[in-house]
């Protein structure tokens, strides 16, 4: 629920603006008796937006509107006034108000102002988190059996507002798998907020879970919200949940079950209704029962499980990866587009993959812009260790033997269809196959199509 402060040095019309959102909006409200305390309650509170009077003694509302500027606080202000001055209004906007409106409006044109300044801030955040995206990740790109399986799960699960746990290796686009988790659910124009519980220093997990109380500890200067309340309404992201401390998953658990959460040097609890999508590269069920995972949190995460194929899986999606990743890459550096020649591209499709998947075809694409002058990637400009690195027996740790040989049949078949532009016919000459429906039959058994 979102919190709206109005700061006016009139108390009576402050608390009247007060119940009046509360009411017709649902919000949560607070007052400030004047411009510094407005910037008191800001310091120490949440605020999702500001209603600011103008014109105030001592600390005036251009004031606040210049304090907040200097702090670099992105807060929505709407500033009202109630003595006609519209340029004074107008040039609070040019000085970073969102809007203004006139004392005497309606109370639910009001409300709709606060509305779209909250809804505003929300598509800012969203732009944001866009922007450092883009040109980092791909979409699920692949129509090979295995990535249609898991599109089809995500497409159940998605419409469901319970956890969901997604396990795959390194680099295999677990967030990915989440933000369409997030895109295909009825929630899908809320928050999506991702948190790497892996890169988080152990004394700051709980500050950025559940957020912190100003003075809660040293260099917490302000109030701050926590993942759990940025999320609220939409999908919470936890990237490497089995990375997080014993006690804090504790805490996760707790927040799970009870759908509260208590501020760093806080005591009010806080309602949440973000739902939590985790995932891990580790083994949640083995680490539960050697204690190094709580039991009961892996059975609160697994509601529904996703599992993420690695890239040696889905070898005919390699491909159309790689030529998003060439497209992509080529108009981020500002050159001309660049193809891969059959033999680099058959290069690509029998190496292994074994240690990053879908991230490491990325930076060997990346690797190989940079080495190419022309407009064809060749296979001496394919990484030496990828030249060298390929075979049927790499990523085989922990398979029986027939899985390992079918799992090199078709890396085989594969390379031989992509080499021939998926000729039927002349890949099962080139293989001394009797005829194209020998092939044909191969390909069923691997249930294999051209993507």
């Amino acid at each position: 629920m979102a919190l709206i402060l109005v700061v006016d040095d009139i108390p009576a019309l402050a608390e009247q603006y007060a119940y009046d959102l509360k009411r017709l909006g649902g919000y949560e409200t607070l007052v400030a008796p004047g411009g510094q305390g407005g910037l008191d309650v800001v310091a120490r509170e949440a605020v999702d937006c500001m209603i600011l009077d103008l014109e105030m003694p001592g600390v005036d509302g251009f004031d606040v509107l210049h304090a907040l500027k200097e702090q670099g606080l992105m807060l929505p202000v709407i500033v009202y006034t109630g003595a006609g001055n519209y340029d004074r209004c107008v040039r609070a906007v040019q000085f970073g108000a969102y809007s203004f409106i006139d004392k005497a409006e309606p109370m639910e044109r009001v409300v709709q102002e606060v509305e779209n300044a909250l809804e505003r801030t929300r598509l800012e955040a969203e732009v944001r988190t866009l922007r450092r995206a883009l040109g980092t990740d791909t979409p699920l790109l692949g129509a090979s059996p295995a990535m249609q399986q898991l599109k089809a799960q995500i497409a159940r699960v998605a419409p469901i507002p319970s956890p969901v746990l997604i396990l795959g290796e390194s680099g295999t686009g677990k967030e990915l798998v989440a933000r369409e988790v997030h895109r295909l659910s009825a929630e899908a124009t809320r928050p999506f907020v991702a948190l790497n519980c892996a890169a988080l220093p152990e004394n700051l997990v709980e500050s950025e879970l559940f957020g912190h109380e100003r003075g809660a500890f040293t260099g917490a200067s302000r109030t701050r919200k926590g993942a759990f309340q940025q999320a609220s309404g939409g999908t919470l992201f936890l990237d490497e949940v089995g990375e997080l401390s014993l006690p804090a998953q504790a805490k996760l658990l707790r927040v799970l079950e009870q759908r509260e959460i208590t501020r760093v040097g806080g005591e009010r609890t806080i309602k949440v209704d973000a739902r939590v999508v985790a995932a891990t590269n580790r083994d949640l069920a083995t680490a539960s029962e050697g204690g190094a995972f709580r039991q009961d949190l892996y059975y609160r995460l697994n509601v529904h499980l996703l599992h993420v194929p690695p890239l040696r899986e889905r070898l005919e999606d390699i491909p159309p990866l790689a030529e998003h990743f060439l497209a992509l890459t080529c108009s981020r550096f500002g050159v001309r587009r660049k193809r891969l020649t059959p033999d680099a591209l058959e290069c690509l499709v029998m190496y292994p993959w074994a240690r990053n998947n879908v991230r490491e075809l990325r930076n060997i694409i990346e690797r190989m812009i940079l080495a190419t002058d022309g407009d064809l990637i060749r296979i001496d400009q394919v990484p030496p260790e990828v030249r060298g690195a390929g075979g049927p027996a790499a990523g085989s740790e922990g398979r029986t033997f027939q899985e390992q040989k079918a799992a090199a049949e078709r890396q085989i078949l594969v390379a031989a269809l992509v080499r021939n532009d998926w000729h039927i016919s002349r890949t099962a000459e080139e293989l001394g196959l009797a005829d194209h429906a020998s092939l044909l039959k191969i390909m069923r058994r691997h249930d294999l199509k051209r993507p």
